[in-house]
Protein backbone atom coordinates (compact mmCIF):
# COMPACT_ATOMS: atom_id res chain seq x y z
CA UNK A 1 0.00 0.00 0.00
CA UNK A 2 2.50 2.63 -1.38
CA UNK A 3 1.57 5.60 -3.09
CA UNK A 4 -0.18 8.98 -2.65
CA UNK A 5 -3.99 9.22 -1.95
CA UNK A 6 -5.72 12.94 -3.16
CA UNK A 7 -7.90 13.61 -0.97
CA UNK A 8 -10.76 16.69 -1.53
CA UNK A 9 -13.10 18.34 0.66
CA UNK A 10 -16.29 18.31 -1.08
CA UNK A 11 -19.00 19.17 1.59
CA UNK A 12 -18.98 21.02 4.40
CA UNK A 13 -18.21 20.18 8.15
CA UNK A 14 -20.57 22.52 9.80
CA UNK A 15 -22.77 20.91 11.77
CA UNK A 16 -21.06 17.41 11.74
CA UNK A 17 -19.62 15.73 15.31
CA UNK A 18 -16.30 17.27 16.46
CA UNK A 19 -14.59 13.71 16.02
CA UNK A 20 -15.19 14.20 12.19
CA UNK A 21 -13.85 17.82 12.47
CA UNK A 22 -11.01 16.77 14.41
CA UNK A 23 -10.11 14.16 11.75
CA UNK A 24 -10.39 16.67 8.58
CA UNK A 25 -8.17 18.83 11.00
CA UNK A 26 -5.74 16.43 10.84
CA UNK A 27 -5.58 15.62 7.24
CA UNK A 28 -5.23 19.46 6.79
CA UNK A 29 -8.55 20.11 5.44
CA UNK A 30 -10.07 23.08 6.33
CA UNK A 31 -12.00 24.80 3.64
CA UNK A 32 -14.04 23.15 1.16
CA UNK A 33 -12.99 22.11 -1.97
CA UNK A 34 -9.30 22.22 -0.44
CA UNK A 35 -7.00 19.39 -1.75
CA UNK A 36 -4.52 17.64 -0.02
CA UNK A 37 -2.20 14.73 -1.29
CA UNK A 38 -1.11 12.39 1.50
CA UNK A 39 1.06 9.07 1.89
CA UNK A 40 -1.14 5.60 1.31
CA UNK A 41 -0.94 4.35 4.74
CA UNK A 42 -3.33 2.28 7.09
CA UNK A 43 -3.78 4.71 9.28
CA UNK A 44 -4.81 7.59 6.55
CA UNK A 45 -7.02 4.90 4.97
CA UNK A 46 -8.72 4.91 8.44
CA UNK A 47 -9.34 8.74 8.48
CA UNK A 48 -10.83 9.26 5.08
CA UNK A 49 -13.32 6.00 5.83
CA UNK A 50 -14.59 7.70 8.86
CA UNK A 51 -15.51 10.84 7.04
CA UNK A 52 -15.98 8.99 3.30
CA UNK A 53 -19.31 10.94 3.07
CA UNK A 54 -17.63 14.59 3.04
CA UNK A 55 -14.38 14.08 1.16
CA UNK A 56 -13.79 12.37 -2.07
CA UNK A 57 -10.24 9.50 -2.30
CA UNK A 58 -8.47 9.03 -5.27
CA UNK A 59 -5.41 7.21 -5.28
CA UNK A 60 -2.34 9.21 -7.47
Amino acid sequence: MSGMLKITLVKSMIGRPEKHRKVLRGMGLTKLNRTVELQNTPSVRGMVQKVSHLVVAEEK
